[in-house]
């Protein structure tokens, strides 16, 4: 959520240039959301695996409790990191996509 605005300035220029070589708003637009969702994918399966590690280190250590991690907390884990990606990357992707050319070459 916070990485894809810096993403989009920090390559304002680089958006100029594929926009003035060709690129049309729609590569730009799937470029960045692809990102995104890429980010939103691996940072969720990153958090599930330690989620999941840490519920059982804490079931061993304290030998009193059971953690019962069912394929629909995944799931929904998944779905909510999905679905964080598409919503702030679209935005964000619209953005670089409605740039112009010039004043996107222009920005520095």
């Amino acid at each position: 959520m916070n990485i894809m605005p810096v993403s989009v300035t920090e390559r304002t220029r680089e958006i100029g240039i594929r926009m003035a070589i060709g690129a049309k708003r729609r590569d730009i637009l799937l470029q960045f959301l692809l990102e995104a969702l890429m980010i939103c994918l691996v940072g969720g399966t990153v958090g599930i695996l330690l989620g999941v590690g840490a519920a059982w280190l804490t079931s061993d250590m304290s030998g009193m409790t059971t953690v019962e991690i069912t394929f629909g907390a995944i799931g929904m884990s998944f779905l909510f990191s999905f679905a964080v990606g598409v919503f702030f990357g679209y935005y964000q992707a619209r953005r670089a996509a409605s740039l112009r050319p010039v004043e996107a070459l222009r920005y520095e």
